[in-house]
C-alpha cells in the first residue's frame, strides 16, 4: 500500500492516506516523500466528497470511521488488487500465482525483461535491486503482476488474483495455506480453479509438472494453452547452479531445485512476450534474488548466513533442503519463527512434519506474546516438538543466540515472516 501511494504521487497525483501503527521501512519511506500520516490513527473528517478514490487496504476493518464515511459519501471505493487492475486494462498482463515462489518468479521476469531493455509495469511483494518501488504505473504496454490469493479488502472477500484476467499466467505449486480464510484444502484449491477461468481466451498458462494437484487442476482446457514446466538441466557446485541450455553453460547466483524451477517459468513468460531463450537465460545469470528469499546477509571462514520469508511447510521444506543442497558437507543449522495465523494454530503444525529434517539442527521459535497479539490460544512446546519431530523448540526469544552458538553452526538458515523480535544477527552472531 505504501509503495501504491509513494507511485501515484511521483506520477503527480494528490495522495492521503491513514493507519493505525507503520512500521520501518515503510515509515521513513513515506516520510522522506511527505506522505507519512500526522497522527496516526482513523479520522472520518478526512474523508470528504472532493476525494477522487479510497484505496482499501486489506486490514482495515469492515467497521472502519473511515471506509464508513466513504460509503456514506458514496465515494468510489476500491480495493488495492482492483484499482491496479483498472489501471491495466489496455495491457498485456502477465500474472504469477501460487502458494510459494511467485515473488521470486515475478522478480525474474522483470530482471530478463529489463535487461532486454522492454518498457513494463508491475507489482511484486518485495523490494528489487535496480527498482525503486514495488509497484509501477505508468503507459507501458506489459504489466507484470505477482498473483496474490489472499483476500482483496475486508468488503471484498475474494482472492487478489482474481481481478487481473492474464493473458500469460504461471502457478507455481499449490500448498495450503491462509487457512484462517481458506478452512480446507479443498475450499484454498478451489480459488486457484477460479484464477484460471479468468484468464483470457487463448491466454497462455504454465504450470510446475511435479504438483500432483497441478497436474488435475491444469488439465487441458480448449480456451488456453496450458504447458507444464519442470526444472532445467543443470549442475550444482557448491553454492552455485550452472545451468545447460543449447549447449551453453550458465552460472546462476541462486541456488536450489524451486529457485531453478522458478527461472525455467520465468524464462517460459519471457518468450511469450518475445524473448529469446538464450537471451533470458543470459540474462538471469545476473539475478542476485530477493529481499529475504535466501538472501545471505553474512559470508566469512567462521560462518554463512541466510535469512529467507519461508513459513508455510512447503516453503520450509524446499528452503531447508535447498540450504543443505548448497552446503553438503558443512553444519546447518535452521531456525523456524512461527509467526503466520496458520502456523500459529495447533490443527495445522502436523502439516510441518519432517520439513527441517535435512539440516542438522533445527530450531522452532514460539513466542508467546506473538499468540497474545492475534488472540490466539497458546500451544504447548511439547506439541510442537511432537507436530515438528526432533527439533528444539525456543519460547524466550532473547536467548536464541546463545543457544544457536552452542550448536556451532557453519550455516546458519533464519526462516521467518516476522523478525524474530528485533534480534541483530550480525552483532549477535559475532
Amino acid at each position: 500500500m505504501h509503495n501504491l501511494a509513494m507511485e501515484l504521487k511521483r506520477l503527480g497525483h494528490e495522495v492521503s492516506g491513514s493507519d493505525d501503527e507503520i512500521f520501518e521501512p515503510s515509515k521513513s519511506r513515506l516520510a522522506s516523500v511527505g506522505l507519512l500520516p500526522e497522527p496516526m490513527g482513523w479520522n472520518a473528517d478526512w474523508i470528504t466528497p472532493e476525494l477522487d478514490v479510497v484505496i482499501l487496504g486489506m486490514h482495515a476493518r469492515p467497521d472502519n470511521p473511515e471506509l464508513l464515511k466513504a460509503q456514506q459519501l458514496g465515494l468510489e471505493i476500491q480495493s488495492f488488487p482492483e484499482f491496479v487492475a483498472n489501471h491495466s486494462m489496455d495491457k498485456t498482463r502477465v500474472v504469477v500465482a501460487g502458494s510459494h515462489g511467485k515473488t521470486t518468479t515475478t522478480a525474474m521476469v522483470m530482471h530478463i525483461l529489463g535487461k532486454q531493455k522492454i518498457e513494463f509495469d508491475y507489482l511484486v511483494g518485495s523490494k528489487l535491486d535496480g527498482f525503486e518501488l514495488m509497484v509501477k504505473l505508468t503507459n507501458a504496454p506489459i504489466i507484470i503482476i505477482e498473483g496474490d490469493e489472499y483476500l482483496s479488502s475486508p468488503i471484498d472477500r475474494r482472492p487478489k488474483f482474481i481481478w487481473y484476467k492474464p493473458h500469460v499466467a504461471v502457478i507455481t505449486g499449490i500448498a495450503w495455506d491462509h487457512i484462517n480464510v481458506f478452512p480446507t484444502f479443498e475450499n484454498y484449491v478451489e480459488q486457484f480453479r477460479n484464477f484460471i477461468d479468468t484468464i483470457e481466451d487463448k491466454g497462455s498458462l504454465f504450470w510446475f509438472g511435479d504438483d500432483e494437484v497441478l497436474k488435475e487442476l491444469c488439465a487441458k482446457n480448449p480456451k488456453i494453452k496450458s504447458d507444464q514446466y519442470g526444472l532445467p538441466e543443470f549442475r550444482q557446485e557448491g553454492s552455485k547452479s550452472i545451468v545447460k541450455y543449447n549447449d551453453t553453460n550458465f552460472p546462476m547466483q541462486v541456488f536450489g531445485n524451486h529457485n531453478l524451477a522458478n527461472m525455467q517459468a520465468a524464462v517460459l513468460i519471457a518468450k511469450e512476450l518475445g524473448v529469446d531463450e538464450m537471451d533470458s537465460w543470459q540474462s538471469l545469470t545476473t539475478f542476485s534474488g530477493t529481499s529475504r528469499r535466501l538472501e545471505k546477509i553474512r559470508d566469512d571462514k567462521q560462518l554463512v548466513i541466510y535469512r529467507d520469508f519461508a513459513h508455510s511447510p512447503s516453503k520450509v521444506k524446499a528452503t531447508v533442503e535447498a540450504v543443505r543442497q548448497a552446503h553438503e558437507n558443512q553444519k546447518v543449522v535452521a531456525v523456524l519463527e512461527l509467526h503466520t495465523f496458520s502456523s500459529l494454530q495447533k490443527n495445522f503444525l502436523p502439516h510441518y512434519r519432517d520439513t527441517m529434517k535435512k539440516c542438522d539442527n533445527a530450531i522452532v521459535c514460539c513466542d508467546p506474546h506473538v499468540f497474545e497479539m492475534k488472540k490466539m490460544e497458546v500451544i504447548n512446546p511439547d506439541e510442537i516438538e511432537d507436530a515438528f519431530g526432533n527439533v528444539e523448540v525456543v519460547s524466550d526469544l532473547k536467548t536464541l543466540p546463545e543457544i544457536i552458538k552452542k550448536h556451532n553452526p557453519e550455516v546458519l538458515l533464519l526462516m521467518s515472516s516476522g523478525n524474530f523480535g528485533g534480534i541483530d544477527w550480525l552483532s549477535e552472531m559475532h
